[in-house]
């Protein structure tokens, strides 16, 4: 035996998550439901002590914009994409059997009943336990959203910041 294979035969097995045995999302989808299903793997990873990264992009940043209005200096285009898009987790709905809203309510209202937690609680949980929060920022130039029109505690990032936690990571979600 050479010495490495020794090293390797008597060294302690490792104990606990790895930065490898990470898990790194991209959220895409602003779908209450789906932004929903982002957030419990999340947090359901992150109480399992596995390093989370989730990476924001496109209509993903309108979970993480702010519920109230921001003046920023805007162009015509950028602020109809504003006004057009939903400001919040409150203001998300659902993919499918949304019904002009009712679906939505329902939803919510049937989470509370079986309390469960809502987005915005999911999300503050999230952070709470370390999840990074990373939003894309060639997505908030291309919709026109500013930082200042996002809630606190989040990243910003381009591409490579998600590449990177995808390859410290076992498993990468599309969401």
């Amino acid at each position: 035996m050479v010495v490495d294979e020794v090293v390797e035969a008597v060294a302690p097995a490792k104990e606990g998550p790895t930065p490898e045995d990470g898990l790194a999302m991209i959220v895409f989808s602003g779908d209450l439901d789906k932004v929903l299903a982002a957030f419990i793997i999340a947090n359901g990873a992150a109480a399992m002590d596995t390093p989370v990264t989730m990476f924001f992009t496109f209509w993903g940043l309108n979970a993480l914009r702010r519920p109230e209005s921001v003046k920023v200096k805007k162009s015509l285009i950028e602020s109809m994409f504003g006004w057009m898009m939903p400001k919040g987790p409150d203001k998300l709905t659902l993919s499918k059997m949304n019904m002009g809203g009712m679906g939505t309510m329902m939803m919510k209202q049937v989470m509370r009943q079986k309390n469960v937690y809502s987005l915005p609680r999911l999300m503050e949980s999230a952070k709470e336990q370390g999840v990074r929060i990373v939003v894309c920022t060639m997505s908030m130039d291309v919709m026109g959203i500013g930082a200042e029109e996002l809630i606190d505690g989040v990243e910003y990032g381009g591409v490579a910041s998600f590449l990177a936690a995808a390859n410290e990571s076992k498993t990468s979600l599309f969401i």
